[in-house]
């Protein structure tokens, strides 16, 4: 079975797939228990660490700054509990003010102590169906420190200024109380804005984000519209489908990506933090994608930039779906870079065409929290906290290894979910897109059947047609192994 890349906004938690896999299927939780012991993978909290998170939750350190007049409201998937952000916006002239509010986990976490001390050996959430495995306790992560509606929570507020054309102007971050008024879901959120009875804040939600896409085109951000996995498996019926993201994800997420280059920058000025980054594409990587286009039948003018040209992409379309496949080689070899004193030789993330930190999910992320006292420090005019400062040369590695773990559970759970759900039709024929070939055996590659929704390997007779459709035989479907095979 295929991984996907995950898409250029670096604020989706779960890659290219949304999981919901409904309660009591004895048979599913037990595979996913199985691929946690594979992994080495514990979601139970040692007791010392559960005992400590109770304590904390008992007793937030609250800050002095009251800012619960601000009406916040929290955009998440629907049925979320571990709600990291909470926004509100107006204007502010002819331009407008953001209002982000981060939860604070450093506010229930003691540095070198049992919570913080296991949240340094997982590294960040892991989401594999509907068995999360949490960074931090669900008395913190799913209760204290997150940001549910009607409840004072300590947080990190940023204030960020945009002028008319939804540039930034100004940014600051500051430790305050807030309280959030409503949790929103996305569905919810797109219904609303559609049909005219969403609020003023929804409202300039849109106006911003539309505002911040249009910067991201302009800078030469790249977003690949790579088509969400959706599973749902219940007791009798599993189904798999393909989505696309709502425009109010992509807006909701601007907002998110809007805070994370505020930060860098903070932290660039300061000469302390740790970025997000990712290497610039090889030129012969880009000069490949041409000659993929080429054979693909796709219009790529020599002109046009590689971000501009995958913008126009259309996934719905089997050439360009194979074409976007592609393009998720330009994303590869993300990481962090930690500095405190001398700037990273590499500092960019490239396709975000900017420098970018990751600040907007300390209770997913735990370089998150490093970020936020970083730039909170750095705001105030105080000094950096000495576990900040020593802990930021491990950072870059725990993160890559934690990321690592991260996308094998998931692709494991997946893999798994998508071999169970097609084991019953072996020799059946399906309808599927040839989007990658193998360089060394051009009659082995990958394809992509959009019902069920499957990402899967094909073996033909002869060399498989990239971007072309094919009827495909399905010839293996093994659960345990989680592997699913199809043959041209």
């Amino acid at each position: 079975m295929v991984g996907w890349a995950p898409a250029a906004n670096e604020e989706s938690m779960v890659g290219s797939r949304v999981l919901s896999v409904r309660n009591g299927v004895a048979e599913l939780e037990q595979a996913v228990a199985a691929i946690q012991a594979e992994l080495k993978l514990v979601a139970e909290f040692p007791a010392d660490v559960r005992a400590a998170a109770q304590a904390a939750a008992a007793n937030p350190r609250l800050p002095d700054l009251d800012r619960t007049d601000l009406p916040f409201v929290t955009i998440d998937p629907a049925g979320s509990m571990d709600l990291d952000q909470a926004m509100h916006l107006d204007r502010d002239g002819t331009g407008y003010v953001v209002h982000y509010a981060i939860a604070d986990v450093a506010a229930f976490v003691d540095p070198g102590g049992p919570i913080d001390l296991e949240a340094h050996r997982r590294g960040e959430s892991m989401y594999g169906a509907d068995d999360r495995i949490p960074l931090h306790p669900p008395e913190l992560s799913e209760a204290a420190a997150s940001l549910l509606p009607d409840q004072v929570r300590p947080a990190f507020l940023w204030t960020i200024k945009l002028d008319a054309t939804g540039e930034q102007v100004d940014a600051h971050v500051e430790r305050a109380r807030v309280r959030s008024t409503a949790r929103l879901d996305y569905d919810g959120v797109q219904s609303a804005l559609d049909d005219g009875s969403a609020g003023p804040v929804l409202v300039l939600l849109k106006e911003v984000g539309l505002l911040r896409q249009r910067k991201e085109a302009e800078r030469g951000g790249v977003s690949l519209p790579m088509p969400e996995q959706v599973i749902d498996c219940g007791p009798e019926t599993w189904t798999l489908e393909f989505r696309r993201m709502l425009p109010v994800e992509d807006w909701n997420a601007q907002i998110s990506l809007l805070t994370g280059f505020a930060a860098a920058s903070m932290m660039v000025y300061g000469k302390v933090g740790i970025l997000r980054t990712l290497p610039p594409p090889d030129p012969n990587s880009v000069t490949r994608l041409h000659r993929t286009a080429r054979a693909l039948g796709i219009d790529w003018p020599a002109e046009q930039h590689y971000p501009d040209f995958i913008r126009a992409l259309d996934p719905t379309v089997p050439s360009n779906l194979a074409m976007v496949t592609a393009c998720t080689a330009l994303l590869r070899g993300a990481g962090y870079a930690a500095f405190d004193g001398e700037l990273p030789a590499q500092p960019l993330h490239a396709a975000l065409a900017s420098e970018y930190a990751h600040v907007t999910a300390p209770l997913r992320r735990l370089v998150d929290r490093y970020g936020l006292e970083t730039c909170a420090a750095l705001c105030a005019g105080t000094p950096v906290p000495d576990w900040v400062r020593t802990g930021l040369d491990a950072l870059p590695d725990l993160m890559r290894d934690s990321g690592r773990r991260a996308n094998g559970y998931e692709n494991a759970v997946v893999n798994m979910l998508e071999a169970a759900t097609l084991r019953t039709r072996i020799g059946e024929q399906f309808s599927g897109v040839v989007v990658e070939a193998d360089r060394d055996d051009p009659a082995k590659g990958d394809v992509v059947i959009r019902d069920p929704a499957v990402q899967a390997h094909a073996t033909g007779s002869g060399p498989l047609p990239i971007g072309e459709e094919l009827t495909l035989t399905l010839t293996e479907a093994d659960p345990v192994a989680r592997v699913v095979r199809f043959s041209a």
